[in-house]
């Protein structure tokens, strides 16, 4: 880049910070915010404090950078919002991305460690794991807001709890009414205080990691948005026209509760059921590989069957009617 492309750069980055920390109680809050935003976007794998301050050349105060981000409080969620404001113009959103990031760890001293399953690493390690809401549209994306998972290891009052994950609590900084919250539920979290900012966008994606709990569903639905998630082909679910029926009623006692004749099948069972013929091929785009395609390359291509299933785990039996399921 020119000296002149530079400077340009570097000007939009201080006006973004000065936008986003405008907040900051003390201006050298403000200051050393600004300089933490540049020291994450230099070149290097590390983003701890030492490396980045070694990075930022005059401007990298290691000591200033460290209390910075260790004992300089200030409220994210006014950051947050002010980030979400600027995206939602700069992108105009039309549709919430929730997921979830690993964050290897080779060590157990950062918050909320423990091995899990991350698909940054397709593996059970050890790692942290972030959930976090994107605003996308075609052109563009941006995660607005995020949320760092506890695991149940580190929470005081769960079976699981390790005691030496829970001393830790307080060394790591984590607030005493901080518990375990399943990942589903940090999203609709995240999803109330997005919408709390005045920002609205009718559609929700996620993975099967949030689309096989009910409760993530039904929880979308009660906020009135439209969603397209992921199952799991091992979700149990009834055929779409399958209706419940209740048992006859003597007129005493509570009334019986309306159940399936049939027992569930998993959702595999019911695609592989609807035979070869219910799958029509889709292409989508051209990949990265060299094929047959117009530009030479591999077309993406599979197979899809589209049913409507009606989901018959214990979290829907509680309801007289299963809501439907397209697949």
């Amino acid at each position: 880049m020119t000296p002149e492309e530079i400077a340009s750069v570097r000007g939009e980055l201080e006006d973004l910070a000065t936008e986003v920390f405008e907040p900051f109680a003390r201006n050298d809050q403000r200051r050393w915010g600004q300089v933490y935003l540049r020291g994450l976007l230099t070149d290097g794998r590390r983003k701890s404090v030492e490396p980045m301050a070694a990075r930022l050349g005059e401007d990298g105060n290691r000591q200033a950078l460290a209390h910075f981000i260790t004992t300089s409080p200030w409220d994210p969620a006014h950051v947050r919002a002010r980030l979400a404001w600027r995206m939602e113009k700069a992108i105009r959103p039309t549709v919430l991305v929730f997921d979830d990031t690993g964050f290897l760890k080779d060590g157990n001293a950062s918050a909320c460690v423990s091995r899990q399953y991350t698909g940054t690493a397709g593996k059970v390690t050890n790692c942290q794991v972030g959930v976090s809401l994107h605003m996308a549209s075609d052109h563009a994306s941006a995660a607005v807001d995020w949320r760092l998972f506890l695991p149940e290891t580190w929470a005081p009052g769960s079976v699981k709890a390790d005691p030496d994950k829970v001393a830790r609590r307080t060394v790591c900084g984590i607030p005493d009414d901080i518990g375990h919250v399943e990942k589903w539920q940090l999203a609709l979290d995240m999803l109330d205080e997005t919408r709390s900012w005045g920002i609205e966008v009718p559609l929700a994606i996620a993975d099967a990691g949030y689309g096989d709990a009910a409760a993530f569903r039904h929880g979308l639905q009660a906020r009135g948005l439209n969603y397209v998630v992921g199952i799991s082909t091992t979700l149990s679910a009834q055929p779409g026209e399958a209706a419940p029926v209740a048992g006859p009623y003597s007129g005493t006692g509570r009334p019986p509760v309306a159940k399936y004749l049939d027992k569930p099948q998993s959702v595999k069972q019911l695609v592989m059921a609807a035979g070869r013929r219910a799958a029509k091929p889709v292409q989508w785009r051209e990949g990265s590989r060299p094929g047959t395609g117009r530009s030479g390359l591999k077309r993406m291509y599979s197979r899809f069957a589209a049913l409507r299933i009606r989901p018959a785990g214990r979290e829907v039996r509680q309801a007289t009617d299963g809501p439907e399921l397209p697949e």
